[in-house]
């Protein structure tokens, strides 16, 4: 009996000694919480896996793109930024990639940061043609600009944003004014926002700019217009105040993606391939958020509604042993 006693105590002490050894292998974590809405939730949803899959003693830290990518290059902190949008700091993470300081670890938006023109998904019930940007400028008629009866209204972007000229220039590229459509400036992304509410509330047609991840988009169901390419050979003009000739164009996919010191990949390997498999489609996302903004709650909150609702998800991004005790945990 003494035997077996010890035998069972001996067992106990293992898996406590193995569990404190995992807890130590991971350490403490930081993370880096954006200041927006979708890496906001990106970086709570990370921080309650690592801490209760994991054994990780997690930290959140306030950020912002660049002076993340900076801090992670030159002080390899914080450990881990959940979601970074490549474009804007593709030369820095390219060069410390290159030089072993960092580690992209995954593409966070399976999709992509997504910007486009779209119409509400009601419209194309009752016209099943307006899927393309070549069907909705042959009905002007449908989108009317109170502001001058007889002519469409498209919605662009506010003034002082980097997709007013976008829009600006692919309005004049295909050719939307001889179609009869006005560019709209909304004013704010408030008022672009209103917008779109107001015509779902009385689902009236609406054309216009949006972009996602975003609640908008995940409360106010929208199809995408096709038949718009993304061309990079003239799309540095498409973005140019001064273009004097755009071209037919559309916005490229936003390559969106986890980006880690080389430090955190090496002493935390289990966690890191966690890290590593985090995607998550915009369709997804875009709900978790409208699902934020209906509920006035925070990153937090919204991070432990995701893991509570969307189980099948998350439960792709770990092993079977941290699933069980993320679960047990929330």
């Amino acid at each position: 009996m003494k035997s077996r006693i010890v035998g069972v105590l001996a067992g106990m002490f293992l898996v406590m000694a193995l569990g404190a050894a995992a807890h130590a292998k991971c350490g403490k974590v930081t993370v880096s919480e954006m200041n927006w809405a979708s890496a906001a939730v990106a970086a709570h949803v990370e921080a309650i896996i690592l801490e209760k899959g994991y054994g990780c003693q997690v930290t959140l830290v306030p950020g912002s793109t660049v002076p993340t990518v900076t801090s992670m290059t030159e002080k390899s902190e914080p450990d881990i930024a959940p979601e970074i949008w490549i474009n804007s700091v593709k030369d820095v993470i390219n060069k410390s990639v290159k030089e072993g300081r960092l580690k992209v670890a995954g593409e966070i938006l399976s999709d992509g940061g997504e910007e486009g023109w779209w119409v509400p998904n009601y419209l194309v019930k009752k016209h099943p043609e307006l899927t393309t940007l070549q069907a909705v400028m042959k009905r002007p008629d449908l989108f009317p600009d109170k502001e001058e009866p007889g002519k469409g209204r498209f919605y662009g972007c506010p003034a002082g944003w980097a997709c007013q000229i976008i829009n600006k220039n692919l309005f004049k590229a295909y050719g939307l004014k001889k179609a009869g459509f006005n560019l709209f400036d909304p004013g704010s992304g408030t008022g672009l926002s209103g917008a779109i509410a107001k015509a779902f509330s009385r689902e009236e047609p609406i054309f216009t700019y949006y972009w996602a991840p975003t609640s908008i988009l995940g409360k106010y169901p929208m199809v995408k217009l096709g038949g718009m390419k993304h061309d990079p050979k003239t799309w540095k003009c498409v973005t140019d105040k001064d273009c004097a000739d755009p071209k037919p164009n559309m916005y490229p996919k936003s390559v969106v993606m986890t980006v880690v010191v080389a430090k955190f990949a090496k002493t935390a390997p289990e966690a890191f391939k966690f890290v590593s498999n985090v995607s998550w489609p915009n369709s997804l996302l875009n709900k978790v958020l409208a699902w934020q903004t209906d509920n006035k709650a925070d990153a937090r909150e919204t991070a432990e509604y995701f893991l509570k609702n969307n189980e099948a998800a998350w439960k792709a991004w770990v092993s079977a042993d941290a699933a069980a005790k993320v679960k047990a945990g929330i």
